[in-house]
């Protein structure tokens, strides 16, 4: 099979070359719906352009001719009519006389190679056989078939005469193809670009461009028609173009400032060259004489006219004047900015002047009303300046002329003007009659005078500060004389006076007054009183010291207990003065040296009258038991059970057995039994071991109930001593539920107000906190555990916690126990 319409012949040999350019053919068959395909059969896939055909058909052959459908409907080509054969081949011979467009400019390499082309229409053909298709009557050919195509475009919703997509955004009118001039590729003729596409697609296409960098590469192929040389071209560049290069050159002299001075050896000629810097290398030239002159070839022609050194001192010429500009343009820029910098330093030069022409004018302002108030203190002045006019001048400086006024030495003028004044305001005046007398005109001079940036505390320096100086040079002294006149027990007037100045006076002359003045007094009075003599309670005039000096006062409390201790030595219980002297300082004391003084002066005289009660069911008088019971709210609640166990129950629990054990009147023992117990508080009923006393009793009436059998019996006794035992039981079941209710609560309560860091995590630290609130020691004892659980001492309680359980040691075995019963034994 011939392939010469795909290989092209070279010449002589015959050998035939591969061409692989576009034809026309090429063009115009791709464009034609009714061109015969080629099927490809096995061998050609795996042979390709190898494999062995049988015929030698031409191209458009390919793959021979299919069996026509005769039972399909006639299709007809729409406009265009068959050329005739003559027709046909005046075409084919006016297309081999056409020559080449400027043959003899183009090398051999652009010009295309022809193909040898056949088929059904010739190269030379504006369109194609059948006729050109018309783009308005696009899909027209659908009326000889069924018409699926528009079928299925309408139903996926084309609507005729719109764009194809969701939007409708694809183009109305086919593809239109525009056929080329000449045989050249893609390109070779300048755009191809249709008028559809530009009115599509409105965007600068490159192509132009590409267009002229083909020519200009194509013209360097071709020779002037003229025969003469090249005119040569001159590069100029701008002003604009050399101030450019200066602003890059400037953003990079840092790095190069560093490269400047590397040290540099050039080896490249016949000699050793050492530079100091890469700009020299840049800068080196070659001297004529330096450099071997070639010998000239065949084709060189000799170098006309050669001048090195001209050139280089024109190159010399024209960077010197590059720098001039650029520098003239760095220099022009600098002078703009400096115009600039300047502008704006005018301005705020101009601004420091009014600022300081208003600053003058204040001042001037500022010194005329202080000349006026010096004025008016001279002695004869008509309108003398008093205090409250000073201090209205000074409100005035201080409200319009606030800077000029802060800036000002404010010492030095409230020593000019203000203490003279102060002097003789306060010339008259007693503190302990008029305790207030002052009060208001000094807290004003306060605002006015006192540094804000120096704290009102101790270590003040009265240079810096005219208002603590005014204080202690001026108020001070009366103070002191009036301090020194005053008499300790008479505390009310002074307590009067310092709480009215406690807000005016400052902290470190208020703390004088009291550690230097006061305290000294009060200790030298309680030294000289007497509890057994003297008529006035010590109380009565230490305790409204309190609020003022507060821990100042803990020295004096030491001598007033060994005082109160002695007076106790000769005192009976019946005697109820004691309790009213002893009674104010129960919460002035600290709790521990209160229960001290309590458990060595009250508690043994307390004891002694239980002992002398005498417990008589049928005739008792109560008279000692009332004086004990009376000091309940004094002494604290385990020192009082204490007496209780060991002063009154056993007495007591004796007395009722030996009434059982003679035929009693049960109703009298249970009336006999809860008067006794209405005699104690809720408190004191509440502690485990009065509970404990009471339930042996109920213990013993029972017993008695029963095993009185078959003597006589009392009728309904027995009912009546098991409901009375079941209902005090049942009591204090009761009350040990609400205790519990009210200390859970308390908890809560506690808990909501507490920060999150002091609520008890567990049950240990609940005890803790128990523990602390009650005063009670809780610690751990150290190596020693209880199955593997360690133990604690809870005051003089040894128990173990096991599971949210407090166990206490009893006197065989280990007892679970509440924690309201755990405190109330620890107490």
């Amino acid at each position: 099979m011939s392939m010469s319409h795909l290989y092209g012949t070279d010449g002589d040999d015959g050998v035939e070359m591969e061409s692989f350019e576009v034809s026309d053919w090429d063009l115009q068959n791709e464009f034609n719906p009714h061109r015969q395909r080629h099927r490809q059969t096995k061998e050609e896939a795996t042979y390709g352009v190898w494999a062995e055909r049988d015929s030698d058909e031409e191209r458009p052959s390919f793959g021979g001719k299919r069996s026509r459908d005769y039972s399909a409907p006639v299709s007809f080509v729409s406009a265009g009519l068959r050329k005739a054969a003559a027709e046909e081949l005046s075409d084919e011979d006016s297309d081999d006389e056409e020559k080449p467009v400027k043959q003899e400019e183009i090398p051999k390499e652009f010009v295309p190679k022809k193909l040898k082309t056949g088929g059904n229409f010739k190269p030379s053909q504006k369109g194609f056989v059948g006729g050109s298709k018309s783009f308005v009557d696009f899909g027209s050919w659908e009326r000889h078939t069924k018409g699926i195509g528009q079928k299925l475009l309408q139903k996926m919703g084309y609507v005729p005469g719109k764009g194809l997509g969701k939007n409708a955004q694809g183009i109305i009118n086919p593809i239109e193809a525009k056929q080329r001039k000449g045989k050249g590729a893609v390109g070779a003729y300048g755009s191809e670009r249709t008028t559809q596409s530009l009115q599509d697609f409105p965007v600068v296409d490159s192509e132009e461009e590409t267009e002229e960098e083909f020519q200009k590469e194509l013209s360097q192929w071709r020779k002037d028609p003229n025969g003469g040389k090249k005119k040569p071209k001159y590069s100029y560049k701008t002003v604009e173009e050399l101030k450019a290069k200066g602003r890059i050159s400037k953003q990079l002299a840092a790095p190069q400032k560093e490269l400047s001075q590397v040290k540099v050896i050039d080896m490249t000629g016949r000699e050793q060259k050492v530079y100091y810097s890469y700009s020299q290398i840049s800068h080196k030239h070659n001297i004529p004489d330096d450099s071997p002159q070639q010998p000239l070839g065949k084709d060189s022609k000799p170098q006309g006219f050669a001048l090195p050194e001209l050139e280089h001192n024109l190159q010399l010429l024209i960077d010197i004047t590059e720098q001039e500009i650029i520098q003239s343009d760095r220099q022009l820029q600098y002078e703009r900015d400096m115009v600039v910098n300047l502008s704006h330093e005018i301005q705020k030069m101009a601004e420091v002047l009014s600022h300081e022409e208003k600053a003058i004018s204040n001042l001037s302002k500022v010194l005329d009303m202080v000349e006026e108030c010096e004025r008016r203190m001279q002695p004869g002045c008509e309108n003398p300046l008093t205090l409250d006019e000073c201090a209205k001048i000074f409100e005035t400086l201080q409200d319009k002329y606030y800077e000029e006024y802060r800036m000002s030495d404010r010492v030095d003028l409230a020593v000019a003007i203000v203490y003279p004044l102060m002097k003789e305001y306060f010339k008259n005046w007693d503190p302990l009659k008029d305790c207030t007398y002052g009060t208001e005109i000094i807290a004003k001079w306060k605002s006015l005078l006192e540094n804000d940036q120096l704290l009102s505390h101790s270590g003040q320096d009265l240079s810096t500060d005219a208002f603590h100086r005014l204080m202690w040079e001026i108020w001070m002294p009366y103070v002191r004389n009036i301090v020194a006149r005053w008499q300790p027990r008479n505390c009310g007037s002074m307590v009067d006076f310092l709480d009215s100045w406690v807000s005016v006076v400052p902290v470190w002359i208020l703390d004088n007054i009291l550690d230097q003045l006061i305290f000294p007094k009060l200790q030298k009075e309680v030294e000289s009183w007497n509890p057994l003599t003297d008529t006035v309670p010590i109380h009565s005039w230490i305790h409204p010291w309190l609020p003022l000096m507060q821990a100042r006062l803990e020295p004096l409390y030491s001598p007033i207990r060994n005082k109160l201790a002695n007076a106790l030595q000769k005192w009976h219980p019946s005697d109820s003065s004691a309790k009213l002297i002893l009674q104010p300082w129960k919460d002035v004391f600290t709790p521990g040296s209160w229960e001290a003084f309590m458990v060595k002066n009250i508690v043994p005289k307390l004891g002694m009258c239980l002992n002398e009660l005498i417990i008589n069911p049928h005739q008792q008088h109560m008279d000692a038991f009332y004086w004990v019971i009376d000091w309940e709210g004094m002494i604290s609640v385990s020192s009082l059970v204490g007496l209780l166990e060991k002063h009154f129950f056993p007495k007591w629990l004796q007395v009722l057995c030996s009434w059982l054990s003679n035929s009693p009147n049960y109703e009298e023992i249970t009336k006999w039994y809860l008067g006794w117990k209405s005699m104690f508080s809720d408190q004191v009923l509440a502690h485990p071991s009065i509970k404990d006393k009471f339930n042996e009793a109920l213990d013993i009436m029972n017993r008695a109930v029963s095993s009185s059998v078959g003597g006589y019996m009392q009728p309904g006794a027995r009912e009546n001593i098991a409901y009375l035992t079941h209902t005090e039981r049942r009591k204090d079941f009761q009350y040990e539920a609400m205790q519990e209710r009210r200390e859970a609560e308390n908890m809560a309560q506690r808990g909501i107000g507490a920060a999150a860091g002091s609520v008890p995590m567990n049950f240990k630290d609940l005890i803790q906190t128990k523990a602390e609130e009650h005063n009670i020691v809780f610690m751990p004892v150290i190596g020693k555990r209880h199955e593997g659980k360690q133990l604690y001492t809870f005051g003089r309680i040894v128990i173990y916690i096991d599971r949210g359980v407090v166990f206490v040691q009893g006197e065989k075995t280990w007892v679970p126990t509440s924690l309201q019963s755990l405190i109330d034994m620890a107490k």
